[in-house]
Parts: C-alpha cells; sequence; structure tokens
C-alpha cells in the first residue's frame, strides 16, 4: 500500500477539482435531455429509439459503477478520475461527428464508461478529504456544483439548439476535459486521492456484476416492444438472475470481493442506497416525459423549454448545501423522509396538467420536485458513505452512484415504456414520431399514467426512506474489514 500526505489543509482545492467532473457530467447530462426531441427529428426515428440515447448512457455507467469503484480503491482516485476525463472527452467528440442514431447510441455508451470513471471517485474523495462533522455539508455543496450543471444544461442546450446545432452541446466538453485532466492528474499526484493498494481486482465478479446489469437493463427497456412475456426478455432477466447469483457466491470466496456483502448489514448504508433509487425513477419519469410535453402539446420553442426546465435545478442550486450543513446536526432520517414526500407530491401535481396550461402551472410543480430533492440527496448520500469504514469507500461511491443511475435508467425505461403502451394503444397503433396536434389528448392521457406511476414509487421511497432509522456507527467488525 503506498502513503499519501495529509491533504485536508487543501480540502477546498480538491473539491474544486472534484466539482469540475462533476459539473462537466451533469452538464453533459441535462444539456441532452432537451436535445432529445430535435435529435429524434434530425434522424427521422421513434421515441422508442431515442430514449437509447439515454439508457445506453446510463446503462453503460449503471454496469460498470461498483467495479470501476473498486478499481479506485486499488488504483487510487487519482488514476481513476483523471484518466475518466480524457475518455469522457473523446465518446463527447464522437457524439458530436455521429451520422445516424446507432453511431450515436455506440458513442454515448464510450463517453458512458468516462462518466463512470468519474462518478465511481466523486464521493469517496469527497469523505476522504472532509472530517465527519463537515461532510454533509461537503456533500451538500457537490449537489450545488451538480444544480448549477443541471441548471445551465437546458438553459445552454436550448441556446445552442436554437442557434447552432445539437452537435455543439457535446463538443463543448472536449476542451474542459482535457484540460481539467491534465491540472487534476498533476495536482492529486501525491495525494490522498492517490493511495493504492496491492490487492488484486476482482475480475470474475466484475464480469459478472456487469454480465446481470446488462441483461436486466435490456430486458427492462426493450420489455415493452418485445412483449412482456415473449422469449428475449425472459431470457435476458433468467440470464441476469443465473449471473447475480454466480456473483453473490463468487464474493463470498474471493479475498477481494468488488462488494463485501457485509456492507448490507448496515442499516444505514442499505436502506440509503434503496432510497437512493426510488428517488431517481421518479425525477427521471419527469425529466425524460417533460420536453416532450413542453414541445408538443404545450407547443414552447425549444430555448423556451429549456428555461421552464431550469426550475427544479434552481432548487438544487440554493437548497442542498442547506439540507446537508443541517444533516450534520440532526442525521438523515427526517430530511430525507420529507423530501421524498414533496417529490412524490409533485409527481402527482404533474399528473394533473393539461395541454393548455402556460407557464406559471408547470414551473411550481416542477419547483416541488427539485425543492425535495435538493432536501433529500446531501443526507441520504453522507449518510451512506459515513456508514462504512473507511476502505471500503470505493466500492460504498460506486453502490451510491450505482443506485442513482440504476433508478435514472428505471426511470427512463418505466417512464417510457408506460408512455409508449398507453399511446399506442389510443391511437390505434400511431407512435410519438408522427405527432399532430388533434393527439394532444392521448398524448396527455399517456403522460398523466407515467407521472401517476412515478408518484407511487417516491411513495414507496418515502417509506424506504423512514426506515433507515436514527443515526448509528459503522459495527466495529466491519471497522476491521
Amino acid at each position: 500500500m503506498t502513503t499519501a500526505t495529509p491533504a485536508r489543509h487543501n480540502k477546498w482545492l480538491i473539491f474544486l477539482l472534484i466539482a469540475i467532473g462533476v459539473f462537466m457530467s451533469t452538464l453533459d447530462s441535462s444539456i441532452v435531455n432537451i436535445a432529445l426531441p430535435t435529435i429524434m427529428t434530425d434522424f427521422g426515428v421513434t421515441l422508442a429509439t431515442i430514449e437509447w440515447v439515454v439508457m445506453i448512457y446510463l446503462l453503460t455507467v449503471s454496469a460498470l459503477l461498483l467495479s470501476l469503484g473498486r478499481l479506485s480503491d486499488i488504483k487510487g482516485r487519482r488514476w481513476v478520475y483523471s484518466r475518466g476525463l480524457i475518455v469522457f472527452s473523446a465518446g463527447s467528440l464522437l457524439c458530436g461527428l455521429a451520422q445516424n442514431a446507432v453511431w450515436l447510441i455506440c458513442a454515448r455508451s464510450f463517453q458512458g464508461i468516462g462518466a463512470a470513471m468519474i462518478m465511481a471517485c466523486t464521493p469517496a474523495l469527497v469523505v476522504d478529504t472532509f472530517p465527519v462533522s463537515e461532510r454533509g455539508r461537503a456533500l451538500g455543496t457537490v449537489g450545488t456544483v451538480t444544480a448549477l450543471g443541471l441548471t445551465i444544461g437546458p438553459a445552454l442546450g436550448g441556446f445552442l439548439i436554437h442557434f447552432f446545432s445539437w452537435r455543439v452541446i457535446f463538443y463543448i466538453n472536449v476542451p474542459i476535459g482535457i484540460i481539467t485532466a491534465i491540472v487534476i492528474s498533476r495536482l492529486l499526484r501525491g495525494s490522498h486521492a492517490d493511495v493504492t493498494v496491492h490487492e488484486s481486482f476482482d475480475w470474475a465478479g466484475s464480469v459478472l456484476l456487469t454480465l446481470s446489469l446488462t441483461c436486466f437493463l435490456l430486458a427492462l427497456t426493450h420489455a415493452y416492444e418485445w412483449g412482456y412475456t415473449s422469449l428475449p426478455p425472459l431470457s435476458l432477466f433468467g440470464i441476469s438472475l443465473l449471473a447475480i447469483g454466480r456473483f453473490t457466491r463468487v464474493e463470498t470466496k474471493t479475498p477481494h470481493p468488488i462488494v463485501q456483502p457485509s456492507l448490507f448489514a448496515i442499516r444505514l448504508f442499505t436502506f440509503p442506497i434503496l432510497s437512493g433509487v426510488a428517488l431517481f425513477i421518479t425525477l427521471f419519469t419527469v425529466i425524460f416525459l417533460m420536453p416532450f410535453y413542453l414541445i408538443h402539446p404545450c407547443g414552447f420553442a425549444v430555448n423556451k423549454v429549456g428555461l421552464i426546465m431550469v426550475v427544479p435545478f434552481v432548487f438544487l442550486f440554493f437548497v442542498s448545501p442547506i439540507s446537508g450543513a443541517i444533516s450534520d446536526r440532526v442525521g438523515s432520517r427526517m430530511l430525507c423522509t420529507v423530501g421524498m414526500a414533496i417529490v412524490a407530491v409533485s409527481l402527482f401535481s404533474l399528473s394533473g396538467l393539461t395541454s393548455g396550461h402556460s407557464v406559471f402551472p408547470i414551473a411550481w410543480r416542477l419547483a416541488l420536485a427539485g425543492l425535495g430533492t435538493a432536501i433529500f440527496l446531501p443526507p441520504n448520500s453522507s449518510a451512506a458513505m459515513s456508514a462504512v469504514p473507511q476502505n471500503r469507500r470505493g466500492v460504498a461511491a460506486g453502490m451510491v452512484a450505482t443506485a442513482r443511475n440504476l433508478g435514472m435508467v428505471i426511470g427512463v425505461a418505466l417512464a417510457g415504456a408506460i408512455f409508449n403502451s398507453s399511446f399506442h394503444t389510443l391511437s390505434g397503433g400511431l407512435s410519438l414520431k408522427v405527432y399532430r396536434p388533434e393527439l394532444a389528448p392521448i398524448f396527455m392521457t399517456s403522460f398523466r399514467y407515467a407521472m401517476v406511476a412515478g408518484g407511487i414509487v417516491a411513495i414507496v421511497g418515502v417509506i424506504l426512506a423512514f426506515l433507515r432509522g436514527p443515526a448509528g456507527k459503522v459495527p466495529m467488525k466491519l471497522r476491521r474489514l
């Protein structure tokens, strides 16, 4: 094991370097969502196809986060983080050069590898750098940076698409990513982010975990298209179950597993992970479908849509640091429960929208989603990361990020499946590709079903957030792992 010089006197400098990668990856995510209707029209494909521009990215990230979190425990956060920025930049360039939907989807997958490398390190870097008394505040400030990227993204995306091209939203990542990678690699050398350990990497576990998650997400996202009881999705679900079963056996026997099974005995780790999945399923039901609602039934211009989609992220920007600071004193249970409840109210209120609503009735409903998310996220991340022993924080960071991205992709798949199924049935076999104004009532009915489903998931999240119980300490036997 290599050692590092103490770095807490440089903690905010390290935070700045972390924030750059967080900002870039979240900016890309929010920009791409606002561009989906334009890309769908440009390539002449269906909603079911264009979903994959979002889902392949999230699928790739979700499948690799745990493995890359473990790799960062071995190779060091600096090594994984700086190379992740380079891969992300290269993927962004390939996305901008895409000539068709298949090319774009493949490039997004490659971009997702870089994003997974970045995301796998972020919470662990913060927790390793800041003392326990400041972690909620620090993670809350990460939430602010995330909100800044998400806030600027829709507005900047709408502006760039309106005046230039959707391709520019990818090109903008390239110089930022490369310059940041060079600076981070130099400045983090010799810090806690550069610690390595002489342990083997669990390749068998990594392959089995990736196979299981990939098959599960493929089956989930294609079940509507193939038929829920048809052979392809059932086969993929079966392969996923077999792979995760084998993965569980491998992890109990390998000396250095990707996932330490005993981590799930920690209540304040397991329940934040589960409630985090529920939160992002709910949130991405909104983020995925809202641009289509605003552009088609409402008839807003894409630059105006971008400004409207900024609303929930403005609340993330201001509320996240406050929520994180409060959680340092009172714990995560009540804050996370209240946050999820507010998100549930938002989803059920969004289900009551019509095609004739003006901006304000839409905006306050979106504001509730942002407020609830901002209250929930910093305490939830702080609770999960503080509950595990230090030498497993890379894996824990991977789990937190996996929960987030798994929730995102399930949210997109759930919203897409419910919306497409309803729209297809009520329109007599049509798809959103051929949207016309007379289809507005059918669109709104389908939209309403998806929002109600998201609200139900949020209620489940409220229960999971409350069941975590009060804050506790890491069990002594786990500290020695």
